[in-house]
């Protein structure tokens, strides 16, 4: 299969990086992060258009699409260092969900066996399962700890009587030995779902979640202390899957399932560059922007960022770069 480009929209790369294609290694061979696209809002419960989100992530940006985009944070261009490449969208038709994860998580598979950071743009979150499920193929079943930012634990048992879609991966994922309960870290909770059957299955599989109570209460840098302690103890790499709902919609209004009483932008950008930073990153996702609902595109622009970050972090990391000038998330 030669490369599909976007499946929604002319066929642009993240930023304008190389395109590469998925069936060619040779196209992508020297990449240390490659960018694949998720269009699939199936598993959505409440307002569409996350197919949407991959085209609207790689070409909302005010900055010409060069490929370079040079940290002034870190004092390095992660697109250079990592030589990141975009391998285009993964084909997930709608209404084939079970074709669709399965062609995503072998994708991602492929990329992560080939020692290449998987940076997945979505896409509703019933693209994690596909995503982490492939990422533990290659580091090893239950080796890889998940951190979670989103407004909702998405571990439903089933959705309108479905064991797939976008408030059910989490679950999946811990059911299937992908990942372990006891390493699945949840940051930004808030809200009036999940119900108590749902989280009393979450305790019993030793989940941590961090409520926006108590991220209010003892702040952020201490939420992200113990976190990145618990993703880091006994597991040979960690998956970063962010949910921009777990901003407040007012900061981030085009997604399906908003909820007020979220993290700020700056919030979310400082923690997804520390987390990059400190642990051993095998992949990531980035999910549910529906570009119908943004207003003047500042949902898309948080979600270009959140990947920029955790790319800066992921190139400061591997080597090359400065230290911060100040503490990353100083006074928060």
């Amino acid at each position: 299969m030669t490369r599909l480009g976007n499946l929604y929209g002319p066929d642009a790369t993240f930023l304008g990086v190389p395109a590469a294609d998925l069936d060619d290694r040779s196209t992508w061979g020297g990449a240390r992060a490659a960018v694949l696209g998720a269009p699939f809002d199936g598993g959505t419960s409440h307002r569409p258009g996350a197919r949407f989100g991959p085209q609207a992530i790689r070409l909302t940006d005010y900055l010409p699409h060069d490929g370079r985009r040079p940290s002034l944070a870190l004092g390095v261009d992660p697109l250079e260092a990592l030589a990141v490449v975009d391998l285009g969208d993964v084909e997930m038709p709608s209404g084939e969900t079970e074709r669709s994860l399965a062609a995503l998580e072998g994708a991602v598979e492929a990329v992560a066996r080939a020692g290449v950071v998987p940076v997945v743009l979505g896409g509703d979150h019933t693209i994690a399962l596909p995503d982490v499920t492939g990422v533990a193929r290659h580091v090893g079943w239950g080796r890889v700890a998940v951190v979670h930012f989103d407004a909702h634990a998405d571990t439903g048992d089933t959705q309108l009587g479905s064991l797939y879609g976008h408030g059910t991966p989490m679950r999946r994922l811990i059911e299937s030995g992908a990942c372990r309960g006891d390493r699945f870290v949840q940051i930004g909770l808030r809200g009036y779902w999940p119900e108590p059957e749902t989280l009393e299955w979450m305790a019993a599989q030793s989940m941590r979640s961090f409520e926006m109570s108590e991220i209010v209460a003892r702040g952020l840098d201490a939420v992200l202390d113990e976190a990145l302690g618990i993703a880091t103890d006994d597991c040979d790499a960690v998956f970063l899957s962010v949910d921009v709902d777990v901003v407040d919609p007012g900061h981030a209004p085009g997604t399906g399932t908003p909820e007020p009483g979220g993290l700020s932008s700056r919030q979310l950008l400082d923690a997804v560059r520390r987390i990059a930073m400190e642990v051993p990153l095998a992949g990531m996702d980035v999910v549910e922007v529906s570009p119908p609902y943004d207003h003047a595109e500042v949902t898309a622009y948080l979600a270009n960022r959140v990947v920029l970050e955790a790319l800066s972090g992921l190139a400061w990391r591997l080597g090359g770069g400065r230290a911060p000038a100040r503490p990353l998330l100083e006074g928060r």
